[in-house]
């Protein structure tokens, strides 16, 4: 096969790494002592971070081919094999899924007491489902693993999250379902237009009428905008995260967003170039409009989850726009901060979650005064509150450096708009900052013992240490990141640029359809 390079280890790592947790998962169905669970729940998910070492250390980055793939048949009759492989861009994302899948373990350890066997299987199985999306490369294969995440994320938020839990569970169930279905119809279509073959690879290299590009890019942009999310799709968010435990807020803010963003990438802009082109200006209209949108309804949350769940919404605003600038700096920026939206933001809900376990609140009033009180948990959010502003010297810098260069290259009046967002993103945690740990206590909680909270402990510092490191490792060498996607950022450009039909798509496309 062209643009492949087949398994260069004497074993499948990649099998190994997807269905480890799954193994893991089936194992824990036969303990009963909730401690052995947790401890051999750890053990799955370090192994499974070692066992993806290989990769980077075989890793060729100056080629764009599909890397350490295995094809087998499957079900020959549909054309479907089980072809899985990763290349510069889906590599970055096996290395967070699988540190932020040991993080949630760790910072589970006291929070989660009821029903603790279900709760670490529901990582395992989601871990294996996430992994299984980025490394898919038959669209069969690919939409079990797209499926398959629903269900453990489901039972986080229904099961083990807040008093609003049910709510929030079947909101977020129904939204990623709609939009997963209409991705269902666009496979389905593609799958005839192509002559029969689910193979990715294939029917990223085909060329398809314009009226057929464009139905197709607004079937997927259902599923991938939803899961991002863009505005105006993104209101399963916020009751999502608020409702959700603390893993399951990691899980959501550290992976699951980025799959919509990972599809525009794989999917959307190989597959549908002229109607990428089409939408660019649409697309950022919206990510500018969710970058000052979210930033906006941040200085109005009461509640430490919702707001940075709303960061959410503005930070992927930035990382949609770079993606539709279309350009190297854009595209390479988008990724990165997707890495580091996936850090900062997966340390904050990890942070929130370790005060919540001390105060049992989450409303902003409610705390003050807690520089002097836990000066440690003080200045590791400091820390988090400087990168998630892009703060020089922090990963959060680099990655929005690009993209507003990115995006000037492309439109300067969008790059100018989304300037605006930095500034109101500095604004919103350096207020959330203030409020936490230097304003005075509230008088009224401080009287019902908010003042009895103690230091981060052992276990929580070595949980948070893995992602500072990182924030201050990209921000001072952001290329240890890059290198690995600048082959397969250009060849995607470099494909891009030749198949598009050329100017006056718009028209063409009227004509065509009317």
């Amino acid at each position: 096969m062209e643009n492949v390079i087949f398994n260069q280890l004497s074993y499948p790592v990649l099998t190994w790494t997807v269905f480890l947790p799954v193994i893991g998962a089936v194992f824990l169905l036969f303990m009963s002592s909730a401690q052995v669970i947790r401890i051999a729940t750890l053990f799955v998910t370090i192994a499974t971070f070692m066992l993806s070492f290989p990769l980077f250390k075989q890793f060729d980055k100056t080629t764009h081919m599909m890397q350490f793939v295995e094809r087998h048949e499957w079900i020959p009759s549909w054309g479907i094999h089980y072809f899985i492989g990763i290349d510069g861009i889906s590599i970055l994302f096996i290395f967070l899924t699988t540190l932020l899948s040991i993080l949630c373990v760790l910072v589970s350890w006291k929070s989660v007491e009821n029903k603790v066997k279900e709760f670490h299987i529901a990582i395992l199985t989601m871990e294996a489902g996430m992994l299984g999306v980025f490394v898919s490369l038959d669209f069969f294969l690919f939409y079990i693993f797209w499926e398959a995440m629903l269900i453990p994320m489901f039972l986080l938020i229904g099961v083990w999250g807040g008093t609003q839990r049910v709510y929030a569970a079947i909101k977020f169930f129904l939204y990623t379902l709609v939009g997963s279905v209409l991705m269902l119809v666009g496979i389905v279509v593609l799958y005839f237009a192509a002559g029969r073959t689910l193979d990715i690879l294939v029917l990223s290299s085909l060329q398809y009428s314009l009226k057929l590009q464009f139905w197709l890019f607004l079937a997927f942009f259902a599923a991938f905008a939803v899961k991002v999310p863009m505005f105006p799709f993104h209101t399963w968010l916020p009751d999502a995260h608020t409702e959700a435990p603390t893993a399951g807020s990691v899980i959501l803010a550290g992976v699951l967003l980025k799959m919509g963003a990972y599809g525009f990438l794989r999917f959307s802009i190989p597959m549908f170039p002229d109607a990428t082109r089409i939408f660019v200006k649409p697309v950022f209209i919206l990510s500018v409009i969710g970058i000052i949108y979210g930033a906006l309804v941040c200085l109005a949350q009461k509640d430490l989850k919702r707001l940075i769940a709303y960061s959410s919404v503005s930070h992927m605003g930035f990382v949609t726009l770079g993606i539709f600038a279309l350009n190297a700096q854009g595209v390479e920026g988008g990724i990165l901060q997707m890495i580091n939206h996936g850090i900062v933001t997966g340390a904050l809900f990890l942070m929130i979650g370790m005060m919540y376990e001390r105060t049992h609140t989450r409303v902003i009033a409610d705390y003050g005064g807690f520089a002097t009180l836990v000066p440690w948990y003080a200045g590791l959010f400091i820390i988090l509150t400087f990168a998630s502003i892009g703060l020089p010297g922090t990963n959060g810098f680099i990655g929005e450096f690009l993209i507003l260069f990115g995006a000037f290259k492309a439109q300067k009046l969008y790059g100018v708009l989304a300037a605006t967002g930095v500034i109101l993103g500095a604004g919103y945690m350096l207020w959330l900052y203030q409020k936490v740990f230097w304003e005075k206590p509230n008088p009224d909680y401080a009287a019902s013992g908010h003042h009895h909270v103690w230091d981060l402990d052992l276990r929580e510092v070595i949980t948070l240490a893995p992602l500072i490191i990182l924030i201050f490792w990209i921000g001072f060498y952001p290329e240890a990141l890059l290198s690995f996607m600048h082959s397969s950022v250009e060849h995607m450009l470099q494909n891009l640029n030749t198949r598009v039909a050329g100017e006056g798509l718009l028209a063409q496309l009227i004509t065509e359809i009317f």
